[in-house]
């Protein structure tokens, strides 16, 4: 299995002076340590139940954008964007920007969005839950016109655009990979099914993710997808590699078809947690 690095907390000794310095020493040795994927958080305000909401908070493309500048190798993303933080148009050519300026790095990491708060003190409209899951369809239908030679019209329920253009063009091949992440098992694991390259499931429990694997050959075949083509991933952020259980764990998951592990930053610590993980954890994991 493969390992993932999401950088979820900017709190540091030092900041904000020292974020772009930490952020930069994490990204390297995450890459020099063997890790495949860079994922940042995508919210204006630290999640509630993270810490305080006025804890550091870096916008996500932006952020992405200088990791790549750092790094040469790994995969990009947020881990995921919401789908109410910007017109899906607009998203598909940041997206592109960054797979251009990584020399074809980037994914699309998406979801239907949750934080509530943040939306409200921000003035951005926060839609009823159903109405974000349609918008998070026409998104990535919307993302994936535009990544591909189609510069024609888009017409749907939410969103209506005149032409697809996007230039430069994506230099992903095909394109930048779409990474939806959730576990609703309706309607968010359908729409991984019918348009995603890969899935993060948001979850570590083995028998959890045996049963939304299980949901997602379903939606697979279903709507006549290849369930292996998609890559599967699971967060192993709360997971202590100290513990007895870790090991049982990572083999439960590789036994189920798991792709990829995220491990989280710790706070104050980003950098001593990654040079632990590749240390004693990322070896270990690529035999497995």
């Amino acid at each position: 299995m493969h390992a993932g690095i999401h950088f979820w907390n900017y709190t540091m000794p030092g900041a904000p002076a020292t974020i772009p310095t930490g952020l930069a020493d994490t990204a390297r040795t995450t890459e020099d340590g063997g890790v495949d994927q860079f994922t940042v958080m995508d919210h204006w305000f630290q999640m509630e139940a993270a810490g305080d909401p006025a804890e550091p908070m870096l916008e996500a493309f932006t952020t992405l954008g200088y990791v790549a500048a750092q790094t040469h190798r790994m995969r990009l993303a947020p881990l995921v964007t919401g789908v109410t933080y910007r017109h899906p148009g607009l998203l598909a050519k940041i997206v592109t920007t960054l797979d251009v300026l990584s020399s074809g790095r980037a994914a699309l990491g998406i979801g239907a969005a949750w934080y509530e708060r943040e939306h409200r003190a921000l003035g951005v409209p926060y839609p009823a839950l159903a109405e974000r899951f349609e918008r998070l369809e026409e998104a990535v239908q919307i993302a994936l016109q535009m990544f591909g030679d189609e510069t024609g019209p888009f017409e749907g329920a939410h969103y209506t655009l005149a032409e697809t253009l996007n230039s430069p063009p994506v230099v992903s091949t095909p394109h930048p990979p779409v990474m939806i992440g959730g576990k609703g098992e309706r309607k968010t694991l359908r729409i991984a099914a019918q348009y995603a390259q890969i899935v993060n499931l948001t979850t570590a429990d083995p028998d959890e993710v045996a049963h939304l694997l299980h949901v997602l050959r379903g939606h697979c075949d279903a709507v006549g997808t290849d369930y292996d083509a998609i890559e599967k991933q699971v967060m192993g952020s709360r997971l202590d590699p100290g513990s007895a259980e870790f090991w049982p764990t990572m083999q439960r998951f590789a036994e189920l078809g798991i792709d990829l592990v995220v491990f989280g930053v710790r706070r104050d610590r980003q950098l001593e947690t990654v040079e632990a993980l590749v240390r004693d954890v990322v070896p270990r994991l690529a035999q497995l």
